[in-house]
């Protein structure tokens, strides 16, 4: 019993995993390119920002100072609790 416990749970954390990886993948499009500016990860917690009716996508430094760190940190963690799991 212990040991499916502990199958689901890697299993959860790799999934964590590639999420964090996805994150990561569309935050450097969204740089480079503008792509995914209205990605739902991007979105703010409270309220929309409108500029004349219209969404307006995030402001790159705070995607580059705020939300890629965080995710980078998040990514760390999730695989150092993997390797944890794995010894």
């Amino acid at each position: 019993m212990a040991r499916a416990d502990t199958i689901l749970k890697t299993k959860e954390i790799v999934e964590r995993i590639r999420s964090f990886e996805d994150a990561i993948r569309r935050v450097s499009e969204y740089l480079e390119s503008g792509k995914h500016a209205n990605w739902v990860g991007f979105r703010p917690a409270l309220s929309d920002k409108t500029r004349e009716g219209k969404s307006v996508p995030p402001h790159k430094d705070w995607v580059r100072n705020v939300y890629l760190p965080r995710m980078e940190r998040a990514l760390t963690r999730a695989e150092r609790l993997l390797e944890k799991f794995d010894l």
